[in-house]
């Protein structure tokens, strides 16, 4: 049963337009990344200066990028099958010898907030299309868009694959099964 109460917020969301998250995020790829194939996305720390790096992996093997600035640090066309499972995928480049948590088509999760308040949830209503909204009230959404809460990103193209943030809470990702999106609020 649709309540009052659901229709207004399915109308809510229906309403608000795909807006740039807020300060301090901005975007580390100029739009999406196409990853033709994606099964999905995690994030590793590099041992050097504990910088986020998100670990991407397809059909087409794996690839690893500094989380600040969008640079490819590393790829793996023919990853060994054998040392992975669906949910933790053995690192590349200069996170070889770590695992890595996976979220995507074979299940897992990404952090949904942060310590500081910041949230990312995923909302379909208009299902199947699904929207991606970043919070700044630890997911109230309370008020209009642009206010507390950011319509970032609109999935109506491709299934998504993961919505989240990094353990540190400095970055996070919108993965489908045809591109990947990535924000930060770390500096260079």
């Amino acid at each position: 049963m649709v309540t009052a109460h659901k229709s207004r917020l399915r109308d809510k969301y229906l309403s608000a337009e795909v807006s740039a998250a807020p300060a301090p995020w901005r975007r580390v790829f100029d739009g999406p990344r196409p990853v033709g194939g994606l099964l999905g996305a995690g994030f590793a720390v590099r041992p050097e200066d504990g910088r986020d790096l998100l670990l991407v992996v397809s059909h087409d093997g794996y690839g690893l990028f500094d989380t600040v600035t969008g640079e490819r640090v590393a790829r793996e066309r023919t990853p060994d099958p054998a040392d992975d499972d669906d949910l933790v995928r053995h690192g590349i480049g200069p996170v070889a010898a770590e695992p890595v948590r996976i979220a995507g088509l074979f299940g897992g999760g990404l952090h949904t907030g942060t310590g500081d308040g910041w949230s990312v949830e995923v909302v379909a209503p208009g299902w199947p299309d699904q929207r991606v909204i970043l919070s700044s009230d630890g997911g109230q959404h309370s008020g209009s868009p642009g206010g507390t809460w950011w319509h970032v990103r609109h999935v109506d193209h491709a299934e998504l694959r993961a919505a989240g943030f990094a353990p540190s809470g400095e970055t996070f990702v919108v993965a489908t099964s045809a591109d990947v999106s990535l924000w930060t609020r770390a500096r260079a």
